[in-house]
């Protein structure tokens, strides 16, 4: 027989939220309560790679794609602008997730994506890619850093 939990999740979280409110601890479901906020702090830590990802794929493209349109370039620095933007932010809610040790774990995550992605929208062969970050985490964060090369922007 499927527990709440399994058999309708929603309702399960708002019985648990009840439940914490009213201080009726000890009829909380707290193994999956645990598992819940736990997975909570994993989602708050893919965003933040996700976001990094998002700006080394930009960042690459600009570094890499010599033969990009100043549209192209115009809508990359604009994502730079936005996700660096949200970046910031999300770092500012979650002040837990600027630790070195989680930081450098994320950019090695987000390194391996970003530069996935833009291997992909590009359609440049792999290996005029760097195979190691060439971006600091200062010059993903810093809003103003562009790769070196013609920018039309």
């Amino acid at each position: 027989m499927p527990t709440p939990y399994e058999q309708d999740f929603y309702t399960w979280t708002q019985e648990q939220a009840a439940l914490l409110r009213a201080g009726r601890v000890s009829e909380l479901d707290l193994a999956n309560l645990a598992e819940e906020v736990e997975s909570m702090g994993r989602s708050e830590k893919r965003e933040l790679e996700s976001r990094m990802a998002v700006i080394i794929c930009h960042l690459l493209k600009l570094l890499i794609q010599t033969n990009r349109t100043a549209a192209n370039e115009k809508s990359w620095i604009n994502s730079l602008d936005v996700q660096r933007d949200d970046l910031a932010d999300h770092l500012q809610d979650n002040p837990g997730l600027k630790t070195p040790a989680i930081m450098k774990a994320a950019l090695a995550k987000a390194w391996k994506r970003g530069r996935d992605e833009a291997i992909r929208e590009t359609d440049l062969d792999r290996d005029d890619f760097p195979t190691e970050n060439p971006f600091g985490l200062d010059q993903i964060m810093d809003p103003t850093f562009l790769p070196p090369g013609p920018h039309s922007v």
